[in-house]
């Protein structure tokens, strides 16, 4: 009697090579052995790290601004049928005027009341640190108290021996401050450019990396980068305009309790806001110190701002702009802003979200495509994939072929 194919395949075979475990385990080990060697030769990727690191901040402010303005650019050019490159150079006049305009009249004061802050603060938080200790003055409270004039202390020191330490530097590293401005202006000004272009050829960008792969993959290619660009375009308009709300919401309670410097710290909180669930909480630190320099009642006050501001922002702002479009758990969002600071500071809570999305679209996408061309799953795990719900893109394409 003739043994059939599967029962003179060997032990070896069955075991390891047709085991799913086994083969995720060489995967995962190749992953981490690749990642080792990279670590090994860092010195080839050096020079590619410097040309990043010329090359991408125009390009990620332009990509940014691309995101906000294209929308409006294809309102004038599908609803009022305005040539695109009309379009574009008209919203270009109508943002330098607003600029213009902001620098002329909303920088000075901003200037001043920085420079008023930054010439009080030492006053501020002194008048906190006693306003502490007076309320610690309870002997059974003795440990509380020597452990706030412990760390007053510390902060003092570290703030005497970082200043002792940022002028000889400042002095002698004033190339590195002229390299550092020229950065900046090599950056706001070559951004514009790249934006008009992206602007100028939209979807041209999508369409040149389509063109160049397989017949077989370029239908996936192609949704994955829809979907990529439509969560970006989600992402970067709904936060930033949730931030321009929570600054103007700040500042307009800050102004009805009396608040000093009401705009600047309005502008601080609007703008750390885009870290997500910390930032508004960050940006009621200076606001508290401040507050418990005029008086108590003003602390109270300054909680009641927070506490409507949170609740108008989490309860009706969020929801309508933002919404989950990043389709994130709040442990997930957390735990990816506490690698990226860790990794890259205060730029890497702001950019970890976005980047991280993009991953998880990409490795979702290459899943999906693992499971419908294995032999490890079923049907029945086939077909749930083809039942999903429709994403953002099909939508998006849906209502684009309505509107033609």
């Amino acid at each position: 009697m003739k043994e059939t194919p599967e029962k003179r395949k060997s032990w070896f075979y069955q075991w390891f090579l047709n085991n799913q475990l086994t083969v995720i385990l060489i995967n995962v080990f190749l992953v981490f052995l690749i990642i080792y060697l990279f670590s090994k030769i860092k010195f080839v990727f050096d020079p590619l790290n410097q040309i990043l690191g010329i090359t991408m901040p125009p390009v990620i402010l332009a990509l940014i601004l691309y995101y906000l303005i294209n929308p409006l650019i294809n309102v004038l050019e599908n609803k009022f049928h305005v040539n695109r490159i009309i379009s574009i150079i008209f919203v270009f006049i109508i943002i330098l005027a607003l600029l213009i305009w902001g620098v002329m009249s909303l920088i000075p004061f901003v200037q001043d009341q920085i420079d008023s802050l930054v010439k009080n603060w030492p006053q501020y938080w002194n008048s906190l640190n006693k306003s502490l200790q007076n309320m610690f003055s309870d002997p059974k409270l003795h440990m509380v108290r020597e452990r706030l004039v412990q760390t007053n202390t510390s902060i003092t020191k570290s703030f005497e021996k970082s200043m002792d330490q940022i002028l000889p530097q400042t002095v002698n590293n004033i190339s590195s401050a002229v390299s550092v401005l020229t950065n900046v202006v090599v950056i706001i000004m070559t951004a514009p450019f790249i934006l008009f272009f992206m602007l100028k050829d939209d979807r041209k960008f999508k369409e040149s990396i389509v063109k160049v792969m397989p017949n077989r993959i370029k239908k996936s290619v192609g949704d994955m980068l829809s979907e990529i660009s439509q969560s970006l375009s989600s992402y970067i308009t709904g936060q930033l305009t949730v931030a321009f709300w929570v600054a103007v919401m700040f500042f307009v309670g800050y102004l009805i309790i009396g608040q000093r410097y009401a705009l600047v710290l309005g502008i601080v909180a609007g703008i750390l806001n885009l870290i997500p669930y910390i930032g508004s909480t960050l940006a009621l630190v200076p606001s508290l110190v401040i507050a418990a320099f005029i008086a108590p009642s003003m602390v109270l006050k300054v909680l009641i701002v927070f506490v409507v501001e949170q609740t108008i922002e989490t309860r009706v702002i969020s929801p309508i702009i933002v919404g989950n479009k990043m389709q994130m758990h709040p442990v997930t969002t957390i735990l990816v802003l506490l690698v990226s600071a860790g990794m890259y500071g205060l730029v890497g809570m702001v950019a970890g979200i976005p980047i991280f999305a993009i991953l998880k679209i990409i490795f979702t996408r290459f899943f999906n495509w693992f499971k419908r061309n294995s032999s490890w799953y079923d049907d029945e795990d086939i077909e749930n994939l083809d039942t999903e719900p429709e994403t953002s893109t099909d939508n998006e394409k849906k209502s684009q072929e309505n509107h033609k």
